[in-house]
């Protein structure tokens, strides 16, 4: 009889003879790496717990609001104006969008030589449309922080 290639592997077994280790078998070591980090947090947090020192100072003053170690010269509770949102916001937008262009100048070439030049046109297509938004914002006043100032026409 002669041994081929597959009778040369070693079989694994187990109970019902399927060669596939159970299912407890198959998520013990994430079971025991789970258990692991419980009880690492735990011994931590108890750790922290039982070494950690009692404030004799009253607990008001801990609570204050200080900058630095200097006292505040203003309420830390003022209004913000809504620009400074929008001008995050629209820098959110438009940064994920420029970072869709990276993975396609990083395969232009390939792209270039599989689909001619549709991908050029898609992609002029997307700057177009990020010149438009950007254009549109721009009117709109999103990137003024200071406030406009209308002059009457004096016919001068």
């Amino acid at each position: 009889m002669a041994a081929g290639p597959a009778s040369t592997l070693p079989q694994l077994s187990d109970s019902d003879g399927s060669g596939e280790g159970g299912m407890a078998e198959q998520f013990l070591p994430v079971l025991i790496t789970l258990g692991a980090a419980v009880f690492t947090a735990v011994a931590i947090l108890g750790l922290a717990a039982l070494v950690a020192q009692r404030s004799r100072h009253n607990a008001v003053t801990k609570r204050e609001i200080y900058e630095s170690g200097m006292p505040l010269l203003d309420s830390a509770y003022k209004r913000i104006s809504v620009k400074f949102y929008l001008v995050a916001l629209v820098f959110v937008v438009l940064d994920v969008e420029v970072a869709f262009l990276y993975p396609w100048a990083v395969t232009y070439r390939e792209l270039l030589a599989e689909h001619s030049v549709v991908v050029l046109l898609d992609m002029l297509a997307f700057m177009a449309l990020l010149a438009v938004a950007y254009a549109y914002l721009w009117k709109k006043g999103v990137f003024d922080w200071g406030r406009r100032k209308v002059y009457a026409d004096r016919g001068e």
